[in-house]
């Protein structure tokens, strides 16, 4: 876990490699729970035997979800303290290259890509996230997220 203070730390970032978060087992209970709380139903995701027989040989989770759990992996791997608050802007980019198959165990790696002073007591800062699949090759998911951190 890496720590920054305030505003004069966190425009240190850019081009600083922040590691990778933990491996996390996506289940098909979650990809379940997360169908009941989207209304993504799609039999991709939530019919084991359909799926089992259909092109990725699995239930899959959905992008959505992957995206989703950036927050948490993210939350592992950088603290930002001396702040008053930090929002997620949005993201400039999301692509979904591989797909996660229901076992998988992904994890996130992240790059400080960019940092901007927006203002006097603001800083944005636009991260390159990487979601890995362990044992393949292409990401899950790849998305360049923007957060803004104000004094």
């Amino acid at each position: 876990m890496i720590t920054l203070t305030g505003l004069d730390e966190l425009k240190t970032l850019a081009g600083r490699d922040l590691g990778h978060s933990s491996w996390f087992e996506v289940t098909q209970d979650r990809v379940n729970q997360f169908a009941q709380a989207t209304g993504d139903h799609q039999w991709i995701h939530v019919d084991v035997e359909r799926a089992a027989k259909g092109p990725f040989g699995a239930p899959i989770a959905h992008g959505y979800l992957t995206l989703s759990l950036v927050i948490p992996f993210f939350a592992e791997m950088l603290q930002v303290e001396g702040v008053k608050m930090g929002v997620n802007y949005g993201l400039d980019k999301v692509r979904f290259p591989s797909p996660v198959r229901v076992g998988s165990h992904i994890r996130l790696a992240a790059v400080g890509a960019e940092v901007t002073e927006v203002a006097s007591r603001c800083v944005q800062v636009a991260y390159d996230f990487t979601v890995q699949i362990e044992g393949v090759d292409k990401p899950a998911c790849v998305a360049r997220p923007i957060y803004r951190y104000y004094a």
